[in-house]
């Protein structure tokens, strides 16, 4: 499909097409899900260490510490993002550092020092969540989504 498309490019088009393909940047892919993979597991050992911190010294269990663990790597992440810090592990790490909850909480704060200049209602309170107000929204309906499909399954599939 790609050369019919380039075949119904004028000769000059096409000259401009190469030039820019031997130009374009190369991505090191490997190198990038490497960085990831560790950077995004790292936060996650982190996330495991609160949780047994969570159960060990105030008596948690595992159905019930996973709200206090969330909480506490949101703030983490928030922390970290007003010096500057996660900004920097997210340039290195890339979606090793947006794909774990402290992501959702460097998007939050981040838009949120952002507007801060605009004053608090109309700088942060309305646009703190633009980024992560489609993540909320998603997230909520896929949860009203799955506990739907689990509630019909258990009522008339007898699971």
């Amino acid at each position: 499909m790609a050369n019919e498309k380039r075949k119904k490019l004028t000769p000059v088009q096409q000259e401009y097409h190469l030039f820019e393909k031997e130009r374009e940047t190369k991505r090191p892919v490997v190198k990038n899900c490497i960085r990831a993979f560790l950077i995004g597991g790292l936060i996650c050992t982190i996330g495991q260490a609160i949780s047994y911190f969570y159960m060990y010294f105030f008596d948690f269990t595992e159905q019930t510490v996973g709200n206090p663990t969330v909480a506490t790597m949101v703030f983490i992440s928030m922390i970290l993002t007003g010096f500057g810090v996660y900004d920097r592990i997210a340039q290195f790490a890339g979606a090793g550092s947006a794909v774990p909850v402290t992501g959702f909480g460097n998007a939050v704060i981040s838009a949120a020092i952002e507007h801060r200049t605009e004053g608090f209602v109309l700088g942060v309170g309305s646009n703190m969540f633009k980024l992560a107000g489609s993540v909320i929204l998603f997230g909520t309906f896929a949860a009203f989504v799955v506990a739907l499909v689990k509630t019909i399954a258990t009522k008339w599939g007898g699971l």
